[in-house]
């Protein structure tokens, strides 16, 4: 029975590794390329994908949180600009979200040793000697959700780290998050 559990799991890895590896690719392909050089070219790139294209900023809204090195705030600014306020703001938000239970997962599943890629090891110890000294994190967690220019990424690996519960993770991302996208969707609406 462990045997059949291990290889499960064993699969399940493989399965999120192996997709998460290919578009991590196809983004730093982008990324390499200029496509997110700036509001023009990220526009330019994602306009290229006609129809296809809401889907396409939806996605890379995602992997922008799981790959923290591409703009999340670019994005934001592109979608609002391209597909209108709604539009910009559902795309966004879906992909934001999306890409933040991603990454608590991703936590959850590879441990430390992922998240210590992500972000140095002092500032993954600073944030730990923090948290260990509040009393509640999930308090801490919710602020930086909900309020713009906070390190919410790295925030969303690290809660993956913490007994924070996944349906308490995914109730805050879904009732906190939108509220700063939706400012940026009002704000950037009409500038590109």
């Amino acid at each position: 029975m462990e045997q059949k559990a291990l290889q499960i799991k064993k699969l399940m890895i493989i399965a999120i590794t192996v997709p998460l590896m290919l578009s991590i690719i196809f983004l730093l392909r982008a990324y390499f390329n200029g496509q997110f050089a700036s509001a023009e070219t990220l526009r330019a790139y994602i306009g290229s994908y006609g129809v296809g294209a809401p889907l396409i900023l939806t996605y890379i809204q995602a992997m922008q949180v799981i790959i923290p090195v591409l703009p999340g705030w670019l994005g934001c600014i592109v979608g609002a600009g391209m597909f209108g306020v709604a539009g910009g703001f559902w795309c966004n938000y879906i992909g934001i979200s999306a890409g933040s239970i991603a990454a608590y997962y991703l936590a959850r599943i590879y441990g430390k040793t992922l998240v210590e890629k992500m972000v140095s090891i002092e500032r993954h110890q600073k944030l730990v000697d923090w948290v260990q000294t509040k009393k509640s994190y999930t308090v801490v967690f919710a602020l930086a959700i909900l309020l713009p220019l906070a390190p919410d990424d790295f925030l969303c690996y690290f809660s993956g780290l913490t007994d924070m519960s996944s349906r308490k993770f995914i109730w805050i991302v879904i009732l906190a998050k939108p509220w700063c996208i939706l400012i940026y969707s009002l704000i950037f609406a009409n500038i590109i």
